[in-house]
């Protein structure tokens, strides 16, 4: 998906929303365990429920690793569901890799060719040959972290290296790698005040922004300092949306919570 078409849906559905799918088997409503599938009947109900408030969703790639080789045809199954029914949403593997080379390259092709991501999210403390080999991809975006929502963001991101904090060094470092158009970054709602000199660095590339909802981070004060001219965010809720019920009534509550969240704070 190019950033045009991302644009043109978050325009049309006035709507910033990411849906993060952290499917944890173990905070599913109970009557889904009796499904053959239940992780990607569970996915695949919060879809339908909120497909009409989110321009794009994301898969943390954690929970399904962990249930093996069954976690793994739940993910594939639940982004082959999503292009073919919802081929206008954006979607994000969110994997956090970060390696070099050869393996980068193996890394991109799983997500980007084999499991069909429009984006995957991407560490960067191993440089641009960790970070190059997703970027030549065309169409596709690498989401870079750059201050991200944790406590532990305090340990190394913010730190000043001659003067300036790690991650601006990051952010116009990234700047020069070979297809950084195709860049997009990680910034944590919980660091709201961070977002204006950051758009001073990367006025106009996207921002992934977890942290609104259960963590507590504020919609106003993101879009008050991330909004660009191309809308260039997206803000990603997972915890707040997908198990606000435990109950049968799970999806439509989901639903209702995914709407709370989709206006475009001017």
């Amino acid at each position: 998906m190019t950033t045009k078409q991302l644009t043109e849906q978050i325009r049309t559905k006035q709507s910033l929303l990411c849906v993060g799918l952290d499917t944890d088997i173990t905070k599913i409503p109970p009557h889904l365990l009796k499904e053959e599938d239940p992780i990607f009947a569970f996915n695949k109900a919060i879809i339908e429920a909120t497909h009409p408030y989110a321009v794009a969703y994301k898969p943390n790639t954690a929970f399904y690793e962990v249930q093996g080789e069954k976690g793994w045809r739940a993910l594939k199954k639940t982004i082959e569901y999503l292009n073919s029914n919802h081929p206008d949403i954006f979607t994000i593997a969110d994997a956090k890799r970060g390696d070099i080379g050869n393996t980068s390259t193996m890394y991109a092709k799983a997500f980007f060719e084999e499991m069909d991501f429009d984006s995957v999210t991407v560490a960067p403390y191993m440089g641009k040959d960790s970070v190059e080999p997703f970027l030549a991809f065309k169409d596709k975006h690498t989401i870079l972290l750059a201050l991200t929502s944790n406590e532990g963001a305090f340990d190394f991101q913010t730190q000043k290296i001659a003067d300036e904090e790690l991650y601006k060094k990051v952010l116009r470092t990234s700047l020069t790698w070979q297809n950084s158009e195709n860049l997009m970054y990680v910034v944590g709602a919980t660091k709201a005040e961070f977002l204006k000199e950051i758009r001073e660095i990367v006025p106009q590339h996207f921002l992934l922004v977890p942290g609104v909802g259960a963590q507590g981070g504020s919609l106003e004060e993101v879009c008050k300092y991330g909004l660009n001219d191309i809308y260039g965010l997206l803000i990603n809720s997972s915890r707040g949306i997908i198990y606000a019920s435990k109950g049968e009534d799970f999806a439509e509550v989901a639903a209702l919570k995914a709407k709370e969240l989709i206006g475009i704070r001017h």
